[in-house]
């Protein structure tokens, strides 16, 4: 598959109060960076599932694709053409977003067909009676009856309300949606059939989708690949099943081991992770999660981990750690070297249901 979205480099920072005050007491002005040197290629057709903590720049990313935030430094481009400065209509046609929380992005004041006829009549895409027709068709592939064009967003339940926002990204033809944290705010059983409207529409539409959650259950059912942020940076990124089988970055296995199980008899808790987390304001040296890690090493915090891959592998990860760990396994092969080093006590452990890694 191409590329159709590449990100290189990116970033996005937010100086907090006024620049002009902090340069006259002699200090550089207080800086957030939301997204710290991004770089991303999504192949046409697939669908790329971003996860991490609240506040790790996941929504900015995504808004600084559709157009919503303007980045700092780095590009954005869609099948080879740039995405800097001001859009024309037929680019912003092209990427379009689903909000988490729909009561927020529907205009109260409409009705749900004002709302998506509004969008095809801006883009002059219908006209006339044609126009309705378009808003009847919308609603039937999200699986809402006609009869809801006429009634406001608050008459609709919440995933309703969410159908119609689908609907709504849909009226102008997009080649990309970007769904954030789409059904966060779902109760469960709603949040399944979203889901399966979304796969379903990715495959009859033929749509590459970026998918922001931080749930790993949700992302593991809708995505091809898998980006682990954290504090702004991607730390790992692989393909959905080789993430949930072999996590290679200490943040990513203490995501998959908090995550729920049918069956577990672990506690809240049991594997929270310890340590200080980074501020944003701060200026990082090393990597930014030794702080929280129980594998770190003294190059750790010095030096910064860069995003590799061994040869033609479609993993990458930032991790030194890991990079070691990829080292001595490359030198030797998989089951010669547990034979020769692994103790009966290990070997113990590794039949053992309990011990197994994670997302096993």
């Amino acid at each position: 598959m191409t590329a159709m979205l590449e990100i290189e480099d990116l970033s996005c920072n937010f100086v907090l109060g006024s620049p002009f005050v902090a340069r006259l007491r002699g200090r550089e002005p207080d800086t957030v960076r939301a997204v710290d040197h991004v770089s991303l290629r999504v192949e046409r057709g697939s669908a790329v599932g971003i996860v991490g903590e609240s506040g790790c720049g996941k929504s900015t990313l995504a808004k600084a694709v559709v157009g919503l935030v303007e980045p700092t430094g780095g590009t954005i481009h869609l099948d080879g053409v740039s995405l800097a400065g001001r859009r024309d209509q037929r680019l912003r046609r092209r990427i379009q977003m689903v909000f988490q929380d729909p009561g927020s992005s529907l205009n109260p004041k409409l009705t749900i067909g004002e709302t998506i006829g509004e969008m095809i009549r801006v883009h002059r895409l219908r006209s006339g009676a044609a126009v309705e027709e378009r808003v009847g068709e919308l609603l039937n592939l999200v699986e809402l009856p006609a009869r809801l064009a006429r009634q406001r967003p608050d008459a609709l339940s919440g995933g309703q309300r969410q159908r119609a926002a689908i609907a709504r990204a849909l009226a102008l033809e997009p080649e990309l949606l970007i769904a954030d944290e789409a059904v966060a705010a779902l109760d469960v059983s709603v949040q399944a059939a979203v889901l399966n409207l979304l796969n379903d529409l990715r495959r009859r539409l033929d749509l590459t989708m970026l998918f922001i959650s931080h749930d790993l259950g949700v992302v593991r059912q809708v995505s091809d690949r898998v980006v682990v942020l954290y504090l702004g940076r991607v730390v790992e990124d692989q393909p959905t099943g080789d993430l949930f089988g072999s996590p290679k970055h200490p943040y990513t296995r203490a995501l998959l081991a908090t995550a729920p199980r049918l069956g577990s008899s672990k506690r809240p808790g049991d594997h929270a992770l310890v340590g200080e987390i980074p501020s944003a304001l701060s200026r990082r040296t090393g990597c930014s999660f030794r702080t929280r890690c129980d594998s770190a090493i003294d190059r750790c915090s010095v030096e910064q981990p860069e995003l590799s891959g061994a040869g033609d592998s479609p993993s990458r990860v930032a991790c030194h750690v890991a990079e070691r760990t990829t080292d001595r396994l490359r030198l030797r092969p998989r089951r010669r070297w547990q034979s020769r080093h692994m103790g009966a006590t290990d070997r113990g452990r590794k039949s053992d249901p309990a011990h197994r890694p994670c997302g096993q």
